[in-house]
């Protein structure tokens, strides 16, 4: 089963992402605003301030929407997301924040629509529009109203159009907003400026520069403003004029977070990727050659293009980028867009690169009439292109990627070979850079060798392929291949010492492994102490509940292995009923912390293990739900009972067992 996300991290976020969506905070979790004034707690004298907040970041305003007075002694810039549960949540804490400080307090609005959210996109681009007639917070305040409802409709094209209604916009204006390249530009900077500033999960606050993280309740705000507030009053006692007080505070911060130590390149699946004759751009002899697979519709696709321009901008001649397409099936407009990409690569690599800027600047757009408008903005012959986007020619070509991809191990979207050497999914630059890094450093010593440069890719290819430490045991003949899957300190169940381990990679909202939840009993139930399970995070992009039950999973795991799997349990019962609501009841019902089970999801400290879980997974294969490693042997999807039997008694017979 080929899926969208590939999300592989060194993290999420990291966050992810390094993309790493979310950071770990101090401080407990908030109670809603309504209950803490009815149980009238007075705040503690001396709240602690979140953990990393006293580091200073020195963060850009830019044409950002703001409200407050502009010469406000603290200014709260939050990145934001308008399906984000835990940005509708803390929406009661910054109006307790207003309310308590007043003029002393302006706050600043960011985008950072997280691909989990696929209604995100549209509604901070409508945000955008509203923004340009001067109603920005009127649309802000309706979008997470809607937010707040928990419906999985509230926020849809139709409903988000109808609020713009209901708040007097020009429509006509709106619509071309919307739909504008620079609107989506302006999402993409944002994005990208916390990405740099490594707040890449939401909501992420910059308090004068002070980072904070997640949905936290009002006193973890009120440490920060009131140590940010004696800054400022020390900085205009100084004499630092009003109007400047705000640069002031943050021209010596930090530009990003502290810089890891120097690491190795990561260890990496390596193939003999041939990179075609397919669109490219970079460095006409280049010492790193990229070739990636990609999807038009992918939102995290549309998510690493930041990343891969600041490795051509870093890079400049060294590096090439070639494309290959790979239009997924449940992106109905996938296929009609690499389409028309390629037709437009007919009349010339350029025309591709512009056709494809177009499409990523505007992927929630991506139809058939758009694409004949970008195509005469672009320039090309219209009949030709209309003619060469139906050929068979570049239909062929496209399902060549495909299946080439395929058959290399691409097998989801974005996927990258950096001179064969494998990375999946919309990692940050940091985890392209030690990569590349050695590989212009090798392409340097084999020039000074004498290597032709035409020769140069193929050499690097067959260096990297004959040193790799491969994820795969060499199968002797007549056997299956098997893989070095570790268990690490996942989740499990079953005795440690148990012969038989079963590594499963499996989505809470997958239901294939709802569906083979049963089979998985019944293999406990049959072999006892023979066998043990071993749980690995992969939730799919397309699943939009299927992360945050991860992450609400991942914090019952902090309070036990036996919280893991009795929230687990209760995913799996109600898999039509996920939410935030239902996992709260789930976490009461099992007996959790509360407190320490809400700090933990609100700021997304989970992110990190489940995108290290994705990378392992598209390491080894496992890039749908759900995969199964039987003591390395690869097992597919929801199979009987007797698929895995089979498996298990021949490892039970097997030396390897018996030891």
């Amino acid at each position: 089963m080929k899926n969208v996300w590939n999300i592989a991290l060194a993290a999420c976020i990291g966050v992810l992402i390094g993309f790493v969506f979310g950071k770990q905070v101090g401080g407990k979790g908030g109670t809603p605003l309504r209950l803490a004034q009815a149980a009238a707690v007075p705040t503690p004298a001396a709240a602690v301030a979140p953990q990393g907040s006293e580091t200073i970041y020195k963060v850009a305003l830019g044409d950002a929407p703001q409200k407050g007075d502009a010469e406000a002694r603290v200014t709260i810039v939050e990145w934001s997301d308008f399906q984000c549960p835990y940005c509708g949540r803390v929406i009661d804490t910054l109006k307790q924040v207003e309310k308590s400080y007043g003029s002393d307090v302006r706050f600043v609005f960011k985008h950072n629509p997280l691909p989990m959210h696929p209604d995100a996109p549209y509604a901070a681009k409508a945000a955008v529009a509203a923004q340009k007639q001067g109603k920005f917070w009127q649309m802000h305040d309706k979008l997470f109203e809607a937010n707040n409802t928990r419906q999985p409709d509230s926020l849809k094209q139709e409903k988000v159009d109808q609020m713009a209604r209901d708040i007097g916009l020009d429509m006509e204006r709106y619509q071309r907003d919307v739909n504008a390249p620079e609107t989506a530009q302006v999402i993409r900077d944002d994005s990208a400026q916390a990405l740099k500033l490594g707040a890449n999960g939401t909501p992420a606050f910059f308090i004068d520069g002070a980072k904070i993280s997640g949905a936290l309740p009002f006193e973890s705000f009120k440490a920060v403003i009131d140590a940010q507030m004696r800054r400022a009053n020390a900085a205009l006692t100084a004499g630092v004029a009003k109007k400047d007080l705000y640069e002031s505070l943050v021209k010596d911060g930090q530009s990003g977070p502290p810089a890891a130590p120097p690491q190795a390149a990561p260890q990496a699946t390596v193939r003999n990727v041939d990179p075609g004759e397919g669109p490219a751009i970079g460095g006409k002899k280049p010492k790193v050659t990229i070739v990636e697979w990609s999807d038009f519709q992918c939102p995290f696709c549309g998510r690493v293009e930041p990343t891969l321009k600041q490795i051509l901008t870093t890079y400049k001649d060294d590096v090439r980028i070639v494309w290959r397409n790979e239009p997924l099936s449940f992106h109905p407009n996938a296929m009609p867009a690499a389409k028309a990409a390629m037709a437009a690569a007919k009349q010339g690599n350029d025309k591709f690169w512009k056709m494809h800027d177009l499409m990523f600047a505007n992927q929630s757009a991506l139809s058939e009439a758009k694409y004949e408008e970008w195509a005469k903005e672009i320039g090309l012959n219209l009949p030709k292109w209309k003619a060469d986007k139906e050929s068979p020619e570049v239909i062929a070509a496209i399902t060549k990627d495909s299946a080439y991809g395929t058959q290399m191990g691409a097998d989801g979207t974005p996927s990258f070979f950096i001179n064969g050497k494998f990375i999946s999914g919309a990692m940050p630059f940091e985890t392209f850079k030690p990569v590349i890094d050695e590989q212009i450093r090798k392409a340097d010593e084999l020039l000074k060798k004498g290597i032709k440069h035409e020769k140069l890719y193929q050499t690097l290819v067959d260096d990297n392929v004959k040193g790799a430490g491969t994820t795969a045991q060499a199968a002797a003949p007549g056997e299956e291949q098997k893989f070095e899957v570790q268990a690490g300190g996942s989740p499990a169940m079953g005795a440690k010492n148990a012969p038989v381990t079963i590594v499963e990679w499996s989505d809470f909202q997958c239901p294939f492994c709802g569906r083979v939840e049963p089979t998985l009993k019944q293999v406990m139930t049959s072999y006892g102490n023979k066998v043990r399970i071993v749980w690995k995070n992969q939730p799919l992009s397309f699943h939009p509940n299927a992360m945050p039950a991860a992450e609400a999973a991942m914090a019952a795991y902090e309070q036990g292995n036996d919280k893991f799997w009795a929230m687990h349990g209760k995913l799996f019962e109600k898999q039509n009923e996920l939410s935030p609501a239902y996992y709260e009841q789930a976490a009461r019902e099992i007996g959790l912390d509360m407190a320490k089970w809400k700090a933990s999801v609100a700021s997304h400290k989970a992110q990190a293990s489940i995108q290290a879980d994705m990378a392992a997974g598209n390491a080894v294969g496992a890039n749908g739900t759900p995969t199964f490693f039987i003591n390395g042997r690869k097992l597919v999807g929801a199979m009987p009972f007797e698929s895995f039997k089979q498996i298990i008694d021949a490892e039970l017979a097997s030396k390897v067992a018996k030891k």
